[in-house]
């Protein structure tokens, strides 16, 4: 099917298949909202032709009648008439459609044929199709609202565009940005999804000069490869933000303890993180992301340094708090910085970083220029009230070469009315501008986060290279010696048939020693009944194998203490291959603290993936404990995911747990699950 989108968001002629005259039908609504459009316009109605009143019978007579080019067609009919009339359209020379009706698969078995029928037709003629069930698009730019949403024509042209699973959340983005100021160049809702995706607008938008950032909202993702590679070829030449809906979903991973951790909103929100996305939590940070991003983009840096500049200490205060909570770096001024500071400042106030100005003055946009041009500094953030008599923001900013002598974030308080006023010259002068300490803090967040992972993407190198797992049910002694042909650390240990093996092994690792049911088919043995810990003396043992019960056991030297973790790679039905790493044991389990990449994966992306727990205190010698080598551990989970990569046949691979201890990590378990294989 034909890639290209400009006949549906860049059309030469619409024409509304379903126009009614009934003003609160869809057809009527749609067709009000496309008055507005500057290229050829058309109605078709076949029930109740006019064509004196522009109402036509087909599209194919409306084409004749006009003599335009009518690339888009929009159906406003019912569903079991859209495969029709979408066949008629493309007859006429419509090449893209807009179905904004519901009633296909959305609503169950009744809808399913008329869905199927209209997927035949798009595939069939070539017509790229946006919808169903979708309240439309808006290009502002060129005067196109091709949505039956009240107020939707009033959104204004600017750089950002949305991309958003639900055409409602589309126009809420949309009237969001507007009221904080921005401009849209495109807004989508994707509705169903049928043939145009969230990816393929991506990829029109990578190639659209009038979008300086792209907001994301993702629900489900029917093809998470196909959104992962749009997003990398995006956000290499424009920012994305991204909000995944869904973080109370629990996803399916197969009944392990990797399954339990690693929810599918935790995995799609990685996933788009690793194609370069800044992930957000609410629509109120995406806008205030948003904000900043379609007009700054930092130059890629591993830790940026913020300078602030406040005219006022307690909401400066506010701003340098919520910063360094979230990770960014606000470094100490050079000295030659805090000499010319002295310079045009009061002895009293603070001037090492942030810079406290007291009531600001006529020195501001000296101020302003001795920060952005510390070399400690990459980003300037300002906040200031719209006080009579004090500084105009606006043209100290322009007086201090902002942007252009320094990347900038500016939050303004005040009357509302001075506000907006302010807003608008700073946002023509290319600095976003924010009205909340905590908002200033969000869009800080956001550019450090771009400029972090944009060097991050340029220094992971080439994952390990890949061993396949032997081939056959691995029981946990195959995946231990499989982790040892790896190179990762495990406990000495004896397979043991019989109670004299069993025996002979614990004279010969020595006391205190686990004691495990081997069975391949047995994924959670603890849960089963399966392990005894510090067995000690031959009585003990009896009395393990006895309530364990089983032919097969595993009798295994006992591990010195430390801190507990959980690896895994698996195939994500969604996004394919993925590694998870988090801290062991249940209280992790039910807080889901977990990192998430797609695999394979560099052993230096991996390295840094315990800086995203929030208990990763833990593993920094906390209370005198062990000290994780974060390259050994990205090494570590470097090779499980490249041996995932060279096994086509299995499906996951956990050591659970992977323990910390002062001579380094060791797997005191290890699972290794086949395609489609049952366990218990």
């Amino acid at each position: 099917m034909n890639g290209d989108l400009t006949p549906l968001f860049a059309p030469s002629g619409v024409v509304v298949i379903g126009a009614s005259r009934q003003g609160n039908k869809l057809g009527a609504a749609m067709a009000r909202s496309l008055a507005g459009f500057p290229g050829a316009r058309a109605l078709v109605n076949t029930r109740d032709p006019d064509p004196a009143a522009g109402v036509f019978a087909s599209v194919a007579q409306a084409r004749a009648h006009t003599g335009a080019d009518l690339d888009l067609a929009v159906l406003c009919i019912p569903a079991a008439a859209c495969a029709d009339a979408l066949v008629e359209a493309a007859a006429a020379g419509c090449r893209a459609a807009l179905v904004c009706a519901g009633g296909f698969g959305e609503i169950g078995a009744a809808g399913r044929e008329p869905e199927r029928a209209l997927r035949r037709a798009a595939e069939e003629t070539g017509v790229r199709l946006l919808g169903p069930n979708t309240s439309g698009f808006i290009a502002p730019g060129r005067g196109l609202t091709a949505s039956f949403v009240p107020g939707a024509a009033r959104v204004p042209s600017g750089g950002i565009a949305v991309v958003a699973a639900s055409g409602g959340v589309n126009h809420a983005l949309a009237f969001e940005l507007a009221t904080a100021g921005n401009g849209v160049s495109l807004g989508v809702g994707i509705g169903a999804g049928l043939d145009v995706t969230a990816a393929d607008v991506l990829d029109h938008l990578a190639e659209d000069p009038e979008t300086t950032a792209v907001a994301l909202q993702l629900e489900t993702v029917p093809d998470g490869p196909r959104l992962v590679a749009a997003l990398r070829r995006l956000t290499a030449v424009k920012p994305v933000a991204a909000l995944v809906v869904g973080r109370t979903d629990v996803g399916d991973f197969a009944r392990s303890h990797t399954g339990a951790l690693a929810t599918s909103w935790h995995t799609a929100r990685a996933a788009v993180r690793d194609a370069g996305a800044v992930v957000v939590d609410d629509e109120r940070e995406l806008v205030d992301a948003l904000t900043a991003l379609s007009k700054v983009r930092l130059r890629p840096a591993a830790d940026p340094g913020l300078g602030i500049v406040t005219a006022q200490a307690g909401p400066g205060l506010l701003l340098t708090d919520r910063t360094r909570a979230d990770g960014v770096r606000v470094p100490e001024f050079s000295a030659a910085t805090q000499a010319r500071l002295g310079e045009l400042l009061p002895p009293l106030t603070f001037q090492r970083n942030p810079v406290d100005t007291g009531r600001p003055g006529e020195t501001f946009p000296a101020l302003l220029e001795a920060v952005t041009a510390d070399e400690r500094i990459d980003l300037l953030a300002v906040y200031a009230l719209t006080e009579p008599g004090s500084v105009d923001l606006a043209a100290a900013a322009e007086s201090a070469g902002l942007p252009s002598a320094a990347p900038a974030v500016v939050a303004v308080g005040g009357p509302d009315e001075e506000v907006r006023e302010q807003r608008a010259r700073l946002h023509k002068l290319g600095v976003p501008v924010l009205t909340t300490p905590a908002a200033a803090a969000g869009a800080v967040r956001a550019l450090v986060t771009d400029a972090r992972q944009r060097a991050e993407r340029g220094t992971g190198g080439e994952a390990a290279p890949g061993i396949a797992l032997p081939a056959g049910p691995l029981d946990e002694h195959a995946a231990k010696t499989f982790l040892s042909e790896l190179g990762i650390r495990t406990p000495r240990r004896r397979p043991c048939a019989t109670r004299e093996e069993a025996h002979r092994a614990l004279a010969d690792l020595g006391a205190p020693v686990a004691v495990k049911v081997l069975d391949a088919r047995i994924l959670h043995k603890t849960e089963a009944g399966g392990v005894r810990l510090d067995v000690r003396t031959p009585a003990d043992l009896d009395a393990a194998l006895d309530a364990i019960g089983a032919d097969r056991v595993l009798v295994e030297a006992m591990a010195p203490a430390g801190v507990d973790l959980v690896v895994g790679v698996r195939r994500d039905p969604v996004f394919g291959p993925v590694v998870l790493a988090g801290l062991g044991g249940t209280a992790a389990e039910a807080l889901a603290d977990v990192a998430i990449r797609l695999a394979p994966v560099a052993p230096a992306t991996a390295a840094a993936m315990p800086d995203d727990l929030a208990a990763g205190g833990l593993l920094r010698g906390w209370r005198g404990g062990p000290v994780l080598d974060q390259r050994e551990f990205g090494v570590l989970v470097s090779k499980l995911s490249a041996a995932l990569a060279a096994s086509p046949d299995v499906a996951e691979i956990e050591i659970n747990p992977l323990r910390l201890t002062t001579d380094g990590l060791i797997a005191l378990d290890a699972v290794v699950v086949r395609q489609e294989e049952d366990h218990a």
